[in-house]
């Protein structure tokens, strides 16, 4: 099986969900002529034209209150906002009307909108372009939250996304962009919305998504040779959460370590927590730990950068620590 990159699964399903519905369109900076800022849509705009590839003003709140008008008017508009640092400037159209249309018109109105974005860190591209606001948006009722962390899921759940009646959230991972890996057989489209075990293991659970599963999996391996068989949960869909297998998981292995990019105050890590107690609290053999990125401002220096963020040693040392207790 010949291996596809991240960059390549997205764009392809970029190109079937526009070749397969003439509603479908796909708006923001740069994602036509220039091909992307990640060159996801390179090529698009030569084979589908200037009216469903559209290049926007450098206006983030213009472009996606144009797409949320879009959708109510009976198309399925894609928008990419270049770095999720960006998409603070759309939250009026994303959070205060597209989110809650459907609750404010008692069901009269949905908004079928896609919003893709860049996150995460590992570039040095500082502050204002590196941060992981996955938990912001995974906070708001009225939106569904995906984060592939595969090249198989990058291929496919834009398909599930557009398919959805009400707006969804694409989170990928800028450092994901250039991951290569086999482009797996298309799944259940209910799947999209579940959380996967990527490694099965029985000493305890390893909690991740997106950009945090390569060096899950990473630590996963690297824990094998002290004796720990750590079963990996890719949770995939941030809002709804599949509490269910996320207990299912926990349950079997009755210790759960979450690794979360962003800040641990407040942030995902401590909902995924929040539910384990409540659901699993008897099962468990130790506290739910969590693994988070440093609470700074992401730097710039790559040395910081590397500092401020989670990393395989780092999730290896606190599973040891679940598994065996802190060192003494």
């Amino acid at each position: 099986m010949s291996a596809t990159t991240f960059r390549e699964a997205l764009r392809e399903a970029l190109r079937e969900a526009l070749a397969g519905d003439a509603r479908v369109l796909l708006l923001g900076e740069d994602v036509g002529r220039y091909g992307g800022t990640y060159a996801v849509s390179k090529g698009l705009l030569e084979e589908f034209g200037a009216e469903r590839i559209r290049d926007t003003p450098l206006s983030e709140l213009g472009f996606t209150g144009a797409a949320v008008g879009a959708a109510l008017g009976g198309l399925r508009p894609i928008v990419e906002i270049m770095t999720v640092n960006f998409s603070l400037l759309a939250l009026d159209a994303i959070v205060n009307t597209a989110a809650a249309l459907r609750y404010m018109s008692g069901g009269q109105f949905s908004v079928p909108l896609v919003v893709r974005m860049a996150t995460g860190a590992g570039r040095q591209l500082a502050a204002q372009h590196s941060h992981s606001f996955d938990g912001w948006f995974a906070h708001v009722p009225g939106l569904k939250v995906l984060a592939p962390g595969t090249v198989t899921d990058a291929r496919y759940m834009l398909g599930a996304a557009l398919a959805d009646p009400d707006p969804v959230v694409l989170l990928e991972h800028a450092q994901l962009y250039n991951l290569a890996g086999p482009l797996l057989p298309r799944s259940a489209p209910e799947e999209a919305w579940r959380a996967a075990v990527r490694r099965p293991g029985r000493d305890l659970s390893l909690l991740a998504w997106g950009g945090m599963l390569p060096r899950t999996l990473a630590a996963a391996e690297e824990l094998t040779a002290s004796g720990i068989q750590a079963e990996v949960l890719d949770l995939r869909c941030l809002r709804p959460l599949d509490e269910a297998r996320i207990l299912e998981s926990v349950r079997r292995t009755r210790r759960a370590l979450v690794v979360d990019e962003a800040w641990r105050t407040a942030g995902l890590s401590a909902e995924i927590a929040a539910r384990i107690a409540e659901g699993a609290l008897y099962d468990l053999d130790a506290p739910v730990a969590r693994v988070c990125g440093a609470e700074v401002p992401m730097p710039y220096a790559a040395h910081l950068e590397l500092a401020a963020l989670p990393q395989a040693t780092d999730i290896v040392a606190a599973a040891r620590a679940l598994v065996h207790g802190p060192a003494t």
